[in-house]
C-alpha cells in the first residue's frame, strides 16, 4: 500500500511538471501583428495591429496654442496629412457658426476633433493604426480613407476606411495607385503595365462602377465637378507631363506637355489650377475647363500646396519666398530634399489677383512649408500642415 502511494505521488508530480512546461513554453498570449506585418484581416475588421488605446475617447490631450487671435496651433504633431473641416451649424442672429476639424495623429492613428469657437480638442476615436501616410476624408468628416504600407519590404499599399465615430470600417482593394473622395463617392485607380482602370464606388465602398480606362499607367486622378474627372501624369521636373479632362470615358488634353506639371481641379469643375517648372522656376496658371484657355497668375507654387474655395471663386496657396534655385521641382519638394518658407495668399479667380492672407513667419518667428490645405464650405477656417514639423494649424479667415 505504501509503495502504491509513492508511485501515485511520483506520477502526479510528473503531470504537474509537464503542465508547467506546457503553459510556460506553448501557451503564451497571442501577439497582434502591426501594420507592415505579413497578413491582412477580413473586410470589415480593423487593419493588422489595430486596437484601442486605453482610456476611451475623452482622454486629456495637449491644449491647442493660440498664437494670435486668428491663428491657432491645433497640434504640435506629427499629424497625418489631410483633415476634414466641417461647418457644424450656420451662424444665426443669436449664435455664431461653429467649425469642426477632424484629423489623425500619425503616431497612433487616433482621430481628434477640434472646435474653432471654444478652441477645445478631444479624441473621438481610439483605434490604434500606426504608420498612416495620408488621409482622404468624406466631406461630412465621418470617414477617412487612410493609406499605409505593409508586407515584405513594405511593398503592399493598403487603403482602409476609418470611421471617426463608429465601428463600421472596411478595406478597399490593395495596391491602389490613387484615390479621390467627394460627396459623389470614392474614385479609385488600379494601375499596371497595361494601363489604368478607374472605378467609382459608393461612400460605403459598395457598387463599384468602371468609369474609364487608359493605357497610361502612371497618372493621378480627381473629381472635376459632378460628371467629369481630371487625370494627369505623375509629376516630375525631368519629364514633360499632361493633364486630361475625362468625360464619359473620353480623354481631352487640357494642358501640357510641361515639365513638373501638377493639376488641382476646382470643386464645381469650372477651373483647373496648373503648376509646372521651367528649370528651377515655378510657374502657375488657371485653365478654363470648358474652353481650355490658360490664364497666367501673378504668384507661383506647386498646386498641391493650394486648396479651392467651395464656390470656385478663390484659391488659398502656400507661396514660397525665394525657393532654392538649385532644386528640381516638384520632385525635391515631395522627397523632402528642399523646404520652403511660405506665406498664405488668396487668389481671386475672376480678377486673377493675389492678396496676402497670412504672413506666418512674422506671426510665429518660424518657417512654414504648407501642405494638405483644407477649407470649410463657408470659407471661415483654413487648416494646413507645416511640412517642416508635421504640426497642424488653423487660421480664421
Amino acid at each position: 500500500m505504501k509503495r502504491t502511494l509513492i508511485i501515485a505521488a511520483v506520477v502526479i508530480a510528473f503531470i504537474g511538471i509537464g503542465a508547467l512546461i506546457y503553459f510556460y513554453f506553448f501557451a503564451k498570449p497571442a501577439v497582434t501583428t502591426a501594420p507592415g506585418g505579413p497578413s491582412l484581416p477580413e473586410a470589415g475588421q480593423g487593419p493588422p495591429g489595430a486596437g484601442t488605446t486605453p482610456g476611451g475617447g475623452d482622454v486629456s490631450t495637449p491644449a491647442p496654442v493660440t498664437v494670435s487671435p486668428r491663428l491657432v496651433k491645433i497640434s504640435a504633431g506629427p499629424v497625418v496629412p489631410g483633415a476634414a473641416v466641417i461647418n457644424t451649424r450656420l451662424a444665426t442672429a443669436s449664435s455664431t457658426g461653429e467649425t469642426a476639424v477632424n484629423y489623425i495623429e500619425r503616431e497612433s492613428g487616433n482621430v481628434f476633433l477640434y472646435l474653432t469657437n471654444t478652441k477645445t480638442l478631444r479624441r473621438i476615436s481610439n483605434k490604434t493604426i500606426p504608420g498612416i501616410e495620408s488621409a482622404a476624408w468624406l466631406p461630412s468628416g465621418s470617414v477617412a480613407f487612410v493609406r499605409y504600407l505593409s508586407g515584405a519590404q513594405f511593398s503592399t499599399i493598403n487603403t482602409y476606411a476609418l470611421s471617426a465615430s463608429s465601428s463600421t470600417s472596411f478595406f478597399l482593394s490593395q495596391n491602389l495607385a490613387d484615390i479621390a473622395v467627394s460627396s459623389a463617392g470614392i474614385l479609385t485607380l488600379a494601375s499596371g503595365v497595361n494601363g489604368s482602370v478607374a472605378s467609382l464606388l459608393r461612400p460605403d465602398g459598395t457598387n463599384p462602377i468602371q468609369v474609364f480606362t487608359t493605357p497610361l499607367s502612371a497618372i493621378r486622378i480627381s473629381f472635376l465637378g459632378k460628371s467629369q474627372y481630371l487625370a494627369y501624369t505623375k509629376p516630375s521636373g525631368a519629364l514633360p507631363g499632361a493633364a486630361f479632362l475625362v468625360e464619359a470615358g473620353h480623354f481631352s488634353r487640357i494642358a501640357g506637355p510641361k515639365n513638373g506639371l501638377v493639376a488641382l481641379a476646382s470643386p464645381l469643375g469650372a477651373w483647373v489650377l496648373m503648376s509646372s517648372a521651367s528649370g528651377s522656376t515655378l510657374q502657375m496658371e488657371l485653365v478654363d475647363a470648358s474652353t481650355g484657355e490658360a490664364l497666367s497668375l501673378p504668384v507661383a507654387t506647386i498646386a498641391d500646396k493650394c486648396v479651392w474655395a467651395a464656390d470656385d471663386l478663390a484659391l488659398y496657396c502656400g507661396i514660397p519666398m525665394d525657393p532654392p534655385s538649385s532644386a528640381r521641382y516638384p520632385d525635391d519638394w515631395y522627397q523632402g530634399a528642399v523646404h520652403f518658407s511660405d506665406r498664405i495668399w488668396k487668389i481671386d479667380t475672376a480678377g486673377r489677383y493675389a492678396q496676402l492672407v497670412l504672413d506666418f513667419p512674422k506671426e510665429t518667428e518660424s518657417d512654414l512649408d504648407a501642405e494638405a490645405l483644407a477649407l470649410d464650405p463657408a470659407n471661415t477656417t483654413l487648416v494646413f500642415v507645416n511640412k517642416n514639423d508635421s504640426s497642424l494649424w488653423a487660421y480664421s479667415l
